[in-house]
């Protein structure tokens, strides 16, 4: 009977340890894309953009919401922008270096939580294909700064049947008559 609880104590101290290392490596792995200039390593490192600024100057520009979304990558909390509910005419722009993203005319709402599109404006976003926390998604920049928007998916309506779900804070209204 001893030898059956001390094996089963071992098992019991295996699992534990094995939780704890993968609470740990996930920790780690939250923590890393939530350092900064992370994201803004990962955008740099694959195009060079129009708009450029130190890290330093980035922090200076922007408030710290956008600079954790538009340089680190990260996600606003659904339904917290005001522009989720913008339903005037005008245009959305990048919040990092004001250049024309989306016109209302292509707003819709997902009911996501987040300002949607279904097309951007010519020349405006890039696009790359984001694998972070094992997910495959379509990660949308600013064509001009690189600045993170968003995520583009293909469950949007016609005519490009895409959703172009951006965060708000990386985004400014500009209303038109």
């Amino acid at each position: 009977m001893s030898k059956n609880r001390s094996h089963s104590t071992a098992d019991t101290l295996r699992r534990r340890l094995l939780l704890a290392g993968g609470a740990i490596a996930a920790g780690a792995l939250l923590l890393k894309l939530r350092m900064p200039g992370i994201g803004e390593v990962r955008a740099a490192a694959q195009e060079a953009f129009e708009v450029t600024h130190t890290d330093a100057e980035w922090r200076s520009l922007l408030t710290p919401e956008q600079y954790s979304v538009l340089r680190q990558e990260g996600t606003e909390r659904p339904f917290s922008s005001p522009l989720d509910h913008e339903k005037r005419r005008g245009i959305f722009a990048c919040a990092g270096c004001g250049l024309d993203l989306f016109s209302s005319d292509t707003k819709f709402d997902s009911g996501t939580g987040w300002p949607s599109f279904w097309k951007p404006l010519e020349h405006a976003v890039g696009d790359r294909r984001d694998t972070t926390l094992g997910m495959e998604r379509d990660e949308v920049h600013c064509r001009r700064c690189g600045g993170h928007l968003g995520h583009v998916f293909d469950d949007g309506p016609p005519p490009t049947g895409l959703r172009y779900c951006m965060n708000g804070v990386a985004l400014v209204f500009k209303a038109t008559a």
